[in-house]
This record gives structure tokens, C-alpha cells and sequence, in this order.
């Protein structure tokens, strides 16, 4: 994730230092045309139709996008037409006059796609008949190149024929080859985000589902209720930590999920689990990583509170802070030498161990910035504390799950609670 999200920022700067260069271009052609508004109001018109083609593009290089982007590019670059293919030649969209002639340049555009270069074709080349002035003086037919393969061309299609506007679509094929790339990292970047979704399930899974079918089973036929109870409790965890849709949840569907997960755990551990719980009402609707706090309650339960000879205590707080929701997940267990905790986050994803706390720190991380990595204290027989950090409001992070309330009574310090 850290190399997707460098990889991320690599390409915005591409981004951007195209998005300069169509501009720069641009304003030297006002310039040098002499164009009867200012120089300032044409940029900041160049830049509103870069911002709305930037959106378009972001879609992806179908006919729909293409639709919506060809208006703006063609307003950009003051031509006669702009038009827009796919990988094999194919017309997706053309915005402007000379439409007709799109037949006479398919050629060039398949050589353009098979060669990887730009094509300058002038009029005189063409079969044109029409009777008078033709409005195609010149195009220009530009490969789009995504990660290095040609994902389209660009025609621009002019009604003079200089350096400068051949300039200006090279550039503008450039700024479009970088909003298609940015598209397709993006969906790289779900596809991650998806992919360390399924390995914190695989991790919680195996473990926890083989121990709570035998917890359920034993009961069944001495304490028959409780079973069913603890069994529309596994199958509410099951469905909610299987579910398909969304990166983020909130909070409070979070809690009560954790909730499910320690009655079921209770009731295998007995007096050995004690559970302690305070959490503040103005911070549940806050929203975070979809199974990033149940998996370090797991782990509390686990790697700390199992191993140690006559159990525990699992102490989770969440606290206001500002505009950030203050979280901490602590054990009175074992606890372990920070040194080792590291080497073993180093491979976890391999290993399984600590159920996925790398996995989870790469996750805040990438969401929230690395300012919001995982805060872990812990030493040998001391326990573990680890402290997350959530911003109550973050663009791009929200969910729009329907929200179950978690059965919390009330936010004050609760005693221990015993199976």
C-alpha cells in the first residue's frame, strides 16, 4: 500500500506538471492571437475546462467520458474540432465542425496507435472535394499512452496550421494520458484495499470460527437457550465481518460487532475474560476503516489475554479529541518485547501473526496519512496498549451503510463484566 500510495503521489505530480505545461502553452497562444479579452480571464477559463475535463477523464476512457470531455478540450484549445478513440481506431467522441472528415484520417489514426507517434496531417493530403474553403486545415492525431500502451488517440483538428498548436496537442494528449493513468491506479488501489480486506478475514476466520462452533456446541444440549443465543450472535459477526460493500464503516457498527464477538468469547472463556467499556456518544458516528478495530480487540483476546494464567482484563475507550476520535484497545495479558513485536509486524501478513496489526497499520496510514499509524505500547508481563487515532471528518472517507446502534447502556465507566 505504501508503494501504491507513493506511486499515487508520483503520478499527481505528473498530473500537475502537465496540467502547467497546457497552461503555460495556452497562455502563449492568447498572446501571441492577441485575443480581445484579458490574458487572466482566459487562463482562469482554461483552468474551470481542465478542472471539468480532469472529472470526465477520471471515468475512464469510455464513450460516455469522452462525451463529456471533448467540449472542454475543444474550448481549450480554440479549434475546430476535438475527437477522441480508443485503442483500435475506434471513434468514441468528436465535438466540433469537420465531423465528415473522420473517414479520410483513419488511416493515420492507425498508424498513430500502431507506431506510437503523432501524425500531422494537412489538408492538402486528404480527399477532400468539397467546393470551397475546407474547415480541416490541419489535425493532429496523438497517441493516449497509459502505462505505456497506446489507450486511444486524441485528434485535434485545426483551421491553421502552426508549431504551436501542434504543441498544444501534444500537451493536451499528455494532461488526458495522465487523468487515464491516475483512473486505472485508482482502480489498482481499490483492488489492494479489497485484497487486505479479504487477508484480515482469513486471519480472523479460521481460528474464531472452528472455537466458536465448539463453544456453541457444547451447549447445546446442557444450556440449549444460550446456545441459540450465541449462535444468532456468530451468524450477526459472520454476516457483518463477510459483508461486500463498502471500504468504511462507522464506529458504532463497529462496537457492535465487537460486542457480538466477545459473547461468543465469553462464553468460552468464562471468568477469564472481564471486559471493560467507555465510550463517549459524540464519537460513534465517526467513521473509519471497515475491520480495523475489531481485529486489535482479537488480538487483545488472543496473543494477551489467553496465554496468561487466569485471564484478564480487555479495556477498549473511545474519547473525543477536537476533531479527532481518540481509541484505545488495552490488555492486562503477557504483553511481549517491543523489539520482537516489530520483527514479527514485519512478516505478519505471512505469518498470521497478531492478526493483521501491519495490515491495519498500512490501512490507517494509506487512508488517513502517516500521521495516524498505530501507537502500540507494551513490554513483557505488562500487557498491550495500542492507540488509534481517527479525524472526525476526512474527504473520501464516509459510508453509507445503514447504522445499527451498538448496545451500549450508557458512556461512564463500566465495572468488569464476567460470563
Amino acid at each position: 500500500m505504501d508503494a501504491v500510495r507513493d506511486l499515487l503521489t508520483e503520478r499527481a505530480v505528473l498530473g500537475l506538471i502537465a496540467t502547467l505545461a497546457v497552461l503555460g502553452l495556452f497562455v502563449m497562444l492568447c498572446r501571441a492571437r492577441r485575443v480581445s479579452t484579458s490574458v487572466e480571464d482566459a487562463v482562469m477559463d482554461m483552468l474551470h475546462r481542465m478542472s471539468k475535463a480532469s472529472a470526465d477523464l477520471r471515468e475512464g476512457l469510455t464513450e460516455d467520458a469522452a462525451n463529456k470531455a471533448t467540449p472542454h478540450l475543444r474550448e481549450m484549445l480554440r479549434c475546430v474540432a476535438v475527437g477522441i478513440t480508443d485503442h483500435e481506431g475506434t471513434l468514441l467522441s468528436w465535438d466540433g465542425g469537420a465531423n465528415d472528415h473522420y473517414e479520410f484520417l483513419r488511416a493515420y489514426i492507425e498508424r498513430a496507435i500502431g507506431e506510437g507517434h503523432k501524425e500531422h496531417v494537412e489538408h492538402r493530403k486528404l480527399d477532400c472535394e468539397l467546393p470551397g474553403p475546407c474547415s480541416l486545415h490541419s489535425a493532429v492525431i496523438v497517441p493516449l499512452v497509459v502505462e505505456g500502451d497506446v489507450a486511444g488517440t486524441l485528434i485535434v483538428v485545426s483551421g491553421v496550421a502552426n508549431k504551436r498548436q501542434i504543441r498544444m496537442a501534444e500537451e493536451t494528449a499528455r494532461f488526458v494520458s495522465t487523468q487515464l493513468e491516475l483512473e486505472v491506479l485508482q482502480k489498482s488501489r481499490q483492488a489492494l484495499a479489497q485484497a487486505e480486506v479479504r487477508a484480515l478475514r482469513a486471519q480472523i476466520s479460521p481460528h474464531f470460527v472452528y472455537n466458536a462452533l465448539n463453544t456453541i456446541s457444547s451447549l447445546i444440549r446442557t444450556d440449549p437457550a444460550h446456545a441459540r443465543e450465541l449462535l444468532q450472535e456468530f451468524a450477526e459477526f459472520t454476516r457483518y465481518s463477510f459483508r461486500t460493500d463498502g471500504f468504511f464503516t462507522t464506529l458504532a457498527d463497529e462496537l457492535t460487532n465487537i460486542h457480538r464477538y466477545l459473547t461468543i468469547e465469553q462464553a468460552r472463556y468464562g471468568s477469564r475474560l472481564n471486559v471493560r467499556l467507555k465510550i463517549a456518544p459524540e464519537v460513534l458516528q465517526v467513521v473509519l476503516p471497515f475491520l480495523v478495530l475489531q481485529p486489535l480487540v482479537e488480538n487483545a483476546v488472543r496473543h494477551g489475554l489467553a496465554k496468561k494464567p487466569g485471564g484478564g482484563e480487555l479495556t477498549i475507550i473511545a474519547e473525543d479529541n477536537g476533531a479527532e476520535a481518540l481509541i484505545s484497545v488495552e490488555d492486562d495479558g503477557v504483553g511481549m518485547d517491543p523489539d520482537r513485536l516489530f520483527d514479527d509486524l514485519k512478516d505478519a501478513h505471512q505469518t498470521g501473526a497478531h492478526v493483521g496489526l501491519g495490515n491495519i497499520n498500512h490501512r490507517m496510514r494509506a487512508v488517513f496519512g502517516d500521521d495516524y499509524a498505530l501507537v502500540v505500547e507494551t513490554a513483557p508481563e505488562a500487557g498491550m496498549k495500542i492507540i488509534l487515532k481517527i479525524p472526525k471528518y476526512r474527504p473520501g472517507v464516509q459510508t453509507n451503510l445503514p447504522l445499527v446502534p451498538p448496545r451500549l447502556e450508557d458512556t461512564t465507566e463500566q465495572p468488569a463484566v464476567r460470563a
